[in-house]
């Protein structure tokens, strides 16, 4: 016999499909949005250095800057999680006046001076937390659209206020809540602290509890929520009441700013809000959100607004921009959203 001697057959050589590189992957994330955003405030501030000089290159203006940006900073922390989970929150201004209306009342600054200027903080605290809540309970277990619902709290809210406070300003006399929100910690304003502590506890709630990966599950498909377990309406209930508790933060913070309530308090506060969240990349139709985009957001629309005012620009000039701005955002958010959904 015969041996026959077969050689196996060479490998066909195979097209070498190497994975995306951890750069590509990294700048497609939130890394690379944010990163953008870092970009765009960068340049904001070389043109407000080469146009304004040393007026607008000052520590002291830099300081100013966040400080302005701190109230709605606040606010835009809550309507993070709001936007995120699918929803939308009109409402955010007018519950800031209505917390610094009641907050401001001569009965609770009667009852703070006998026992802590707390009481003041407290009552604004459940004011918004009381709306918040009347929100979601409404949009959830009442079936209303969220934006007439907080539309409807909008009105509501802002007729309250002038009710409770007959449309006048209330001073607030209570010297101890005034001194703790003009003092200095560290060389910085009281009110920038709240706001970075309103941020990290935000960021720490969005990304590292249970709570916050619920809050993007709902919003990216509330029904596969439902199914998975997650009692959505109540959620939806805790979101809104987390805007409004914000809201109410936000309140405390014009009453130590400006030492009086009233119910002008946050007019027209909710459109700088919701297009500063918008702006740092979280997306209107719900199942994406990002505290830093949102912080990042709002900076640069501070910065915007120093940059035109060290200018000695208008106002209208600032609003076309502000509007391009927000357009654009949302243009390259519907981008990036189809390009998601055809690559899964």
């Amino acid at each position: 016999m015969s041996e026959q001697i077969t050689q196996a057959a060479p490998p066909i050589p195979q097209a070498h499909v190497s994975p995306p590189g951890r750069l590509k992957r990294t700048l497609g994330g939130s890394v690379g949005r944010n990163l953008g955003l870092v970009i765009a405030f960068a340049l904001l501030i070389l043109v407000g250095t080469l146009t304004a000089g040393d007026r607008f290159a000052s520590v002291d203006n830099f300081v100013t800057i966040i400080r302005f940006a701190s109230i709605v900073g606040v606010v835009c922390v809550g309507m993070t999680f709001v936007i995120t989970a699918g929803g939308i929150d009109l409402s955010v201004g007018s519950v800031v006046g209505l917390s610094s209306v009641v907050a401001s009342l001569t009965a609770v600054q009667l009852a703070s001076a006998q026992s802590s200027w707390l009481l003041i903080v407290v009552v604004a605290l459940a004011v918004g937390t009381l709306a918040g809540f009347v929100n979601g309970v409404v949009i959830a277990y009442g079936g209303v659209v969220a934006f007439m619902a907080t539309l409807a709290m909008l009105v509501g809210a802002r007729g309250l206020a002038e009710l409770i406070s007959n449309r006048s300003t209330q001073i607030v006399n209570n010297q101890e809540f005034l001194s703790f929100f003009r003092a200095d910690l560290l060389g910085v304003p009281i009110l920038i602290w709240i706001f970075l502590i309103v941020a990290v506890a935000g960021w720490v709630l969005l990304n590292r509890t249970t709570f916050g990966r619920r809050t993007v599950a709902v919003g990216g498909n509330a029904e596969a929520s439902r199914l998975a377990g997650i009692k959505v309406k109540r959620h939806m209930v805790y979101v809104y009441m987390l805007s409004g508790l914000t809201a109410g933060i936000a309140g405390v913070m014009f009453l130590g700013r400006t030492t009086v309530g009233t119910s002008t308090h946050g007019t027209l506060l909710e459109l700088d809000v919701i297009a500063a969240v918008v702006v740092g990349g979280t997306l209107l139709i719900g199942g994406r959100g990002t505290i830093v985009g949102s912080v990042l957001g709002i900076l640069i629309f501070s910065t915007l607004t120093n940059v035109f005012t060290q200018n000695n620009l208008s106002t209208s000039v600032q609003n076309v921009a502000k509007g391009v701005i927000i357009v654009v955002a949302v243009l390259l958010q519907q981008r990036f959203a189809s390009r998601g959904s055809r690559s899964k």
